[in-house]
C-alpha cells in the first residue's frame, strides 16, 4: 500500500524561479537606504515572511531607528517593485522538470498542495496558467506564522485530508526545509546540499524526477 498519498511544493523557488525578482527588489531598496545587499545575504530571505525579511535586511545595514509604520512603508514599496515583474511572468517562466513531474503526480492520484509563505501566490498561479490545478494552496494570506513554523504545511495537509506522516514537501529553502521537519514530513531539497543538508534528500531541480524518489523515503 501507498505511503505517501499527498506532495506540497514551495513556490518560490521549486515551481518557478522568482528569487532572482525578490533579490533585485531587495537590492534596490538595500541602495535606496544607503548600503549594499550580496547574494549570500540574500540567501537568509529565502523562505521568510517580507517583513521579517525586511528585519533581515534592516540589520544588514545596521539601521535601527525606523518606526514600525516606515518599515510596513518601505515593506510595501518593495513588494510593488516585486509585483512589477512578477506580472511579466508566464507559463515559460515555469521551471524545467515541474510540469512533467506534476503530470507524473496526478496521473498515479498524489494529492498536491502548494505551500508558500508568499503572500503573491495566488498572482504567481494565475499568470503561469496554474491557478486551479492544485487541490489546495495555502500562502502568506492563509497562515501567522512564517516558516520555519510548520503551520503553512500543516494547513495545507489538513486542506488534503492527509496524515503529515504521509506528506513530502519540495522545498528550496532552508527555513522551509525545517518547517517540512517541523510538520513530521518527509522534505526534498531543491538546490545545494551544503544549504538543504537537513533535508531527507537533496535534487538539483525536477528535471527527469520520477516518483520512485518516494521509494528512499518511506519507513519500512
Amino acid at each position: 500500500m501507498k505511503k505517501i498519498d499527498a506532495v506540497i511544493f514551495d513556490l518560490d523557488g521549486v515551481i518557478v524561479d522568482t528569487a532572482v525578482f525578490h533579490y533585485q527588489a531587495w537590492k534596490r531598496l538595500a541602495h535606496e537606504l544607503g548600503f549594499d545587499l550580496t547574494p549570500e545575504q540574500n540567501e537568509h530571505l529565502k523562505g521568510v515572511s517580507r517583513i521579517e525579511s525586511l528585519e533581515i535586511v534592516l540589520e544588514i545595514g545596521r539601521i535601527n531607528h525606523l518606526t514600525q509604520k516606515k518599515k510596513e512603508e518601505i515593506a510595501t514599496k518593495k513588494n510593488d517593485w516585486y509585483r512589477e515583474n512578477i506580472l511579466k511572468m508566464t507559463p515559460d517562466d515555469i521551471l524545467p522538470g515541474v510540469s512533467d513531474f506534476l503530470g507524473k503526480l496526478k496521473k498515479a492520484n498524489y494529492k498536491i498542495a502548494i505551500g508558500s509563505s508568499s503572500k503573491n501566490a495566488g498572482t504567481i498561479l494565475e499568470r503561469i496558467g496554474y491557478s486551479s490545478y492544485f487541490d489546495a494552496v495555502v500562502d502568506g494570506t492563509k497562515i501567522n506564522y512564517s516558516k520555519p513554523d510548520p503551520e503553512v504545511f500543516i494547513k495545507a495537509a489538513n486542506l488534503l485530508k492527509a496524515n503529515p506522516k504521509n506528506c513530502i514537501v519540495f522545498e528550496d529553502a532552508a527555513a522551509g526545509i525545517e518547517a517540512a521537519n517541523n510538520a513530521g514530513m518527509k522534505s526534498i531539497g531543491v538546490g545545494s546540499p551544503d544549504v538543504l543538508y537537513k533535508a531527507n534528500i537533496v535534487i538539483p531541480d525536477l528535471r527527469n524526477l520520477d516518483i520512485s524518489i518516494f521509494d528512499n523515503l518511506i519507513e519500512h
